[in-house]
């Protein structure tokens, strides 16, 4: 299940919730003022990658550049 990003439209409270994909924010609400109907996030994520870059340099091997050629720099 991904974790998704809510923010209180009360009191601007960002916080995250893991749940099924799909899901929407009914009956949800704001864990610091308890505001119902927080705002879902646009947020990055993260995946893993069987493509050989290496996660602890960011490079492609033979490449030398920050993820070369996967289109992020």
């Amino acid at each position: 299940m991904p974790v998704y990003e809510y923010r209180c439209r009360a009191c601007g409270h960002r916080f995250e919730i893991l749940q099924r994909m799909g899901e929407g924010g009914e009956g949800l609400e704001c864990p610091r003022c308890s505001e119902p109907a927080p705002e879902k996030q646009l947020s990055s994520f993260a995946a893993r990658s069987t493509s050989g870059i290496s996660a602890s340099s960011g490079t492609a091997p033979g490449c030398g550049a920050p993820a070369c050629g996967t289109g992020f720099s």
